[in-house]
């Protein structure tokens, strides 16, 4: 017999965890002795939220990740960190604490039972499953469904709340493993698949962030060469598909180039659909005008398909690179050879250079200086703001699954916790973060960690005094903006250094470069480079409606 926090902390072991995330508390204490008994690294956190997005970003490099928060607050503060991981589909384990099961009922200090703050109704809403551990005799059936769902089909984040006193009951010892996802369900629909594209004479491929999520790279690489079909990414499908090769059209939606509106424009017969939801944000300037013929929609999830683009569409539902596997085996089959004439679409983009000054640079030419300097494996996570759709349009992409970027949820400031989860699951890799100076007002103190951790995460923060997407979407809708600029700017070269971070300020292309590689040299901990923007740069968003 052992102590459920005992069985619970070797399953974690078990399922290849080194480190969780988060910020002590009373009711949770039982876990963090279990961790250190077992050599679980705790990640002292600055918010739970923070704790949430770097168990989310290690999830996304290690297959699971998790976060723990105390009673009461400590639970409720990770809830958006819970619908962010929604959002990427990161399959994160939020385990939430609570006073005493055998107490429930009486008045109790965080509490969060139906008495008090209901953890478990409240994560409903944001997780795949959330559930209390009500006895020590439940905890293997519910973290078995916990894992299960975390890690299989469509992924995301699960919640386990456990009281202290459940804690501490003695249990017999069980294991869980993460379910084989080698089994999965292929759709019946792969022969009209093959057949359709053998037809078609102008495709197209729009690829979302479910090819992140099934690592379909080499299969979509694969179906784009074969059938020699352009490629085009949505905001959250950035980094699926290399932008240097010959078949690229580069992203589309907010924050897209010209390339594919130009190609769609030329009368497209067949888009295929891979991972996305065809969110406002992914079909923004997407008008009637320009619609395909018929959609071939692959996609684990149904709730959307059709919904957004009134087309014929064929649903090729279940796991992405499972179904693309099978295309490729019908297709040798069929032995059917296709032959398109060369991609060629000029360049024509519209946004006019801004010279540098001596007080700010253009956004889009420092994105063009931070690509040119980092190493083509970099992996960026970009924040929510004008910075990543900078980076939508201008950023090259050399190697798949190297640039991650949410378009669904939306929260400011979680790529600051996603990269620290990352580089630790990820030590080997340059693991850089692309935010704001909001994004570092809300959750800029999550640096902190990486100076503790010592995580050379290469931090870029463009700075223009504002909340810069919102402020110029305001001006286009009403003529002026409300609450968007800071009376007082962020000097986020003294708060990084306030931090115990290394910092640089950049106004001049000059200045990314040497910071760049003075970051690259820094093993010893976070590099901070703030740079300064111009505020009155019109950013690629606003062909959104």
């Amino acid at each position: 017999m052992k102590k459920v926090s005992t069985v619970l902390v070797e399953n974690l072991k078990r399922l290849g965890i080194s480190h969780v995330f988060g910020i002590p508390g009373k009711a949770i204490v039982p876990l963090l002795v279990e961790c250190e008994a077992h050599d679980i690294q705790f990640v002292l956190s600055r918010h739970e939220s923070g704790a949430g997005f770097a168990a989310a970003g290690y999830a996304l490099k290690k297959g699971i990740g998790v976060a723990l928060g105390t009673s009461g607050p400590g639970g409720t503060n990770l809830l958006t960190a819970a619908g962010q991981a929604k959002a990427y589909h990161s399959p994160t384990l939020l385990i939430t604490g609570h006073p005493s099961a055998r107490d429930t009922g009486k008045a109790q200090g965080q509490d969060s039972s139906i008495f008090g703050t209901d953890l478990v109704k409240m994560f409903e809403a944001v997780t795949l499953f959330s559930a209390r551990v009500d006895r020590g005799d439940q905890l293997e059936l519910l973290l078995k469904h916990a894992v299960e769902k975390a890690t299989t089909g469509i992924k995301g984040p699960v919640h386990l709340s456990i009281p202290m006193d459940v804690l501490q009951e003695e249990i017999t010892a069980f294991t869980v493993d993460i379910p084989n996802s080698k089994s999965s369900v292929v759709s019946n629909q792969i022969e009209a698949v093959v057949s359709k594209l053998n037809d078609a004479k102008k495709p197209v491929l729009f690829l979302g962030k479910g090819v992140h999520l099934s690592q379909a790279y080499e299969e979509v690489r694969w179906l784009a060469e074969h059938w020699q079909i352009p490629v085009m990414t949505t905001p959250g499908g950035k980094g699926t598909f290399p932008t240097n090769h010959p078949l690229s059209l580069g992203a589309f939606g907010l924050g897209g180039n010209e390339k594919p509106t130009r190609y769609l424009e030329s009368k497209v017969d067949q888009m295929i659909v891979i991972g996305s939801k065809l969110s406002d944000m992914s079909l923004a300037g997407f008008s009637e005008a320009i619609y395909p013929k018929h959609l071939i929609h692959f996609d684990f999830d149904p709730t959307f398909v059709q919904k957004s683009l009134p087309i014929p569409t064929l649903y090729i539902q279940g796991d992405v690179k499972a179904n693309l596997v099978e295309v490729q085996l019908k297709s040798e089959l069929d032995r059917k050879e296709v032959k398109r004439a060369p991609l060629h679409i000029e360049e024509n983009d519209n946004l006019t250079d801004i010279q540098e000054s001596d007080t700010s640079l253009s956004a889009k030419e420092a994105i063009k200086e931070v690509r040119k300097h980092l190493p083509k494996d970099s992996i960026l996570f970009g924040d929510d703001g004008s910075h990543t759709f900078y980076a939508i349009k201008h950023y090259e992409i050399y190697e798949p699954g190297t640039f991650y970027f949410d378009d669904v949820f939306g929260t400011m400031g979680h790529a600051i916790g996603y990269s620290i989860g990352a580089k630790l699951a990820s030590p080997e890799k340059t693991v850089v973060c692309l935010t704001g100076d909001g994004c570092t007002f809300m959750h800029g103190t999550e640096i902190a960690t990486a100076v503790d951790q010592n995580l050379p995460v290469i931090y870029i923060v463009f700075n223009n005094i504002a909340l810069d997407m919102v402020d110029k979407g305001m001006r286009k809708m009403i003529g002026h903006s409300i609450g968007s600029t800071y009376q007082h700017a962020l000097d986020v070269t003294l708060f990084a250094e306030s931090l115990g971070a290394t910092s640089y300020h950049c106004r001049k292309t000059e200045d990314i470069r040497k910071a760049i590689d003075q970051a690259l040299k820094n093993d010893n901990g976070p590099t901070v480079m703030e740079v300064m923007v111009d505020p009155n740069e019109t950013p690629p968003i606003l062909n959104r409606v």
